[in-house]
């Protein structure tokens, strides 16, 4: 069936983000995990001696996928109330486990477990991508690792690095968002059954005031969610410091993805490099010959909305009331699914751009030449002494041409000849070749070449190898 064109349909979703991170914000994961959710907490409430039959979860369990929305969404017009219409709808489903569906829990007992669920979900997946864009740029940084490039501070000409250098520091960004990453999935927990206002009061009426049986219950329907924790305690709702502590999270993959992405985009600019061009791609529809940098333009524009997306959250985390408000609930529905499709896109962006990355050495190397004789000056002077020169003589005289060479650069765009006036100048004592060979762009790359070998030893192929099951399989194909 061809998709309706006569409303808004969210471009991350439509254009942009994978079709698994869409299905784990869809609703059809949504309801089923909470399907899922009743049917861990009848479990554990039938091992614990309450009465619920061994009939009853299996009419649950037989009918746990198929959903009927149609009478959910009927019944939600009514009541107003999501929850309390799928457990109506369930229970005309199961009409012997009707009774028990929901028994002692809260709305917040199916919501916010799932959207954990969809949290540890999400951020597995995004582990995933972020593991395969680390790849393609260690494998980057690799090959050009001794190629010497110019270096930049403050945007302005500097010592030279490596090409493979500079992406070390756009993957030490990426192995810190990593680090960051693994520990919100190592401390995630589980709300469980905590009940109204998360003292448990309801399961402890139905257990006779027997706290071990409720302690039981909560450990037993965390475990079968695939938690190991849970919090210990909590109001109605898990905190929503948690959520924004994911957000901020996200926020910071964003800041990584910019930066890279805005690097990439000035060394485009400057024909150094090139993002990955398709036979049949137009880069505009007046300038026929551009060949815009769209990939890395739209990473950086998904960046600042995944950068901005964690203010709500953050003041939603403010203003829980006590045990709860539903200030939460709207603002949480748009913002939390859009950060991660946003992340999921630009990472997906990330991956497509390292697999094809251009790299152009002569532009680098031209680039190099009209900078390296100024950067090599203390170099040259050092060399002449050596070879017995006056060491202020030969400041003098190499000041001297120096600003001939800048002005002829500056005033007449033409190319830097300092080398050439050096070499005619009888106060240097260094033919053109020998100044060429002092020149030697690699003689000023200091260790980048080594850093980069030792980097992608020590801390890179580790990670790649521990995790390289996981990255078997090619690179998903951009949408457009």
């Amino acid at each position: 069936m061809a998709r309706p064109r006569d409303r808004y349909e969210n471009p991350l979703q439509g254009r942009y983000a994978s079709a698994a991170m869409s299905r784990i914000f869809s609703p059809d994961f949504k309801f089923r995990t909470w399907r899922q959710l009743w049917i861990a907490l009848a479990e554990a409430q039938r091992q614990l001696g309450l009465p619920v039959t061994e009939e009853q979860l299996d009419e649950l369990r037989a009918t746990a996928n198929d959903i009927n929305y149609e009478v959910a969404e009927e019944r939600e017009r009514m009541t107003r109330h999501d929850v309390m219409s799928h457990v109506h709808a369930w229970g005309l489903q199961c009409p012997r486990a009707a009774g028990i569906i929901h028994l002692g829990a809260t709305s917040a007992y199916v919501g916010d477990n799932t959207d954990l669920i969809q949290l540890r979900e999400a951020l597995q997946l995004l582990r995933l991508r972020l593991l395969r864009v680390i790849r393609r740029m260690a494998d980057f940084a690799e090959r050009w690792k001794e190629l010497p490039t110019l270096g930049f501070t403050h945007f302005q000409p500097a010592q030279p690095v490596t090409v493979g250098k500079r992406a070390t520091l756009w993957l030490q960004d990426l192995m810190m968002d990593l680090e960051d990453l693994d520990h919100r999935l190592a401390t995630l927990r589980f709300l469980g059954s905590k009940g109204t206002t998360g003292t448990q009061a309801s399961f402890m009426a139905l257990f006779d005031g027997d706290e071990e049986k409720v302690r039981i219950l909560d450990a037993r329907v965390q475990e079968a969610m695939g938690f190991t924790r849970d919090y210990a305690v909590a109001g109605q709702t898990y905190p929503r410091k948690e959520d924004a502590r994911v957000m901020d999270w996200l926020a910071g993959l964003g800041r990584s993805v910019h930066r890279i992405g805005s690097d990439i985009r000035i060394l485009q600019h400057l024909k150094e490099v090139e993002e990955p061009f398709e036979k049949e791609q137009i880069g505009s529809s007046a300038m026929a010959y551009k060949r815009n940098p769209m990939r890395c333009e739209r990473a950086c524009s998904l960046a600042k909305l995944l950068m901005a997306l964690p203010q709500g959250t953050g003041m939603t985390a403010a203003t829980q009331w006590f045990e709860r408000t539903l200030d939460d609930s709207a603002q949480k529905r748009l913002a939390v699914p859009e950060a991660f499709l946003c992340a999921d896109a630009v990472l997906l962006i990330l991956e497509n751009v390292f697999s094809g990355l251009v790299v152009y050495p002569e532009v680098i190397r031209r680039h190099l030449d009209a900078e390296l004789p100024f950067m090599a000056t203390e170099t040259i002077m050092m060399e002449g002494v050596k070879r017995g020169g006056d060491r202020q003589q030969l400041h003098e005289a190499i000041r001297q041409l120096s600003m001939r060479a800048a002005r002829r650069v500056k005033e007449e765009g033409l190319d830097n000849n300092l080398l050439e006036l050096l070499a005619e100048d009888t106060r240097i004592p260094f033919s053109r070749t020998d100044l060429a060979v002092l020149c030697n762009p690699r003689h000023f790359t200091g260790r980048a070449a080594g850093q980069v070998e030792d980097y992608l030893r020590n801390e890179i192929r580790p990670l790649l190898a521990t995790n390289s099951t996981a990255l078997e399989g090619e690179a998903e194909d951009l949408r457009v």
